[in-house]
């Protein structure tokens, strides 16, 4: 949870998320009454001196104004000064620095986030390597007998190969 007091203020965050999911960049600011609410921005690259770079969603505190992609949404209550961004379907290319702008009337009263946002490839679990091993034997009385066994990791890596037979 990321809380902005009153007074310009510059800081960088961390966010870590994975390709294919939801991932959120908090951004908050103090919301006592009526009067507080105001506009905010969020933008790639970092905060500028005035409004934001390569600007992705604004909002004038009640409701989001401008919109340069679907796949990024303010689900807070902006009412109350949740203004996370929301990134949908995350890519790697949403990787980088994200600006949180929140317009304060003054000069250089706004509040800045720099958060550094790394998006990488969902890890993929495997179980561990199992050997599976069978015995097949010739019926009573015969004088032959064989034996194979699977030594490669189930599920193998190409279904089509066989497993190889040992005399």
């Amino acid at each position: 949870l990321v809380s902005l007091s009153p007074g310009s203020t510059a800081s960088e965050l961390a966010v870590v998320g994975e390709v294919g999911q939801d991932v959120t960049v908090p951004c908050h600011y103090n919301v006592q009454s009526r009067n507080d609410i105001t506009s905010m921005c969020w933008g790639r690259d970092r905060c500028p001196n005035s409004k934001c770079s390569q600007p992705i969603i604004w909002t004038n505190g009640w409701r989001v104004t401008e919109q340069h992609s679907s796949r990024y949404q303010l689900k807070g209550q902006l009412w109350r000064g949740d203004v996370s961004l929301t990134i949908v379907n995350a890519r790697e290319a949403d990787s980088g620095l994200y600006c949180c702008r929140v317009e304060i009337p003054g000069l250089f009263n706004d509040q800045l986030i720099d958060h550094k946002v790394v998006i990488r490839k969902a890890r993929i679990t495997t179980a561990s390597p199992h050997t599976y091993t069978s015995e097949q034997t010739s019926a009573p009385g015969s004088t032959s007998e064989s034996s194979f066994a699977v030594t490669r990791p189930w599920p193998s890596d190409s279904a089509s190969e066989a497993p190889q037979t040992v005399s």
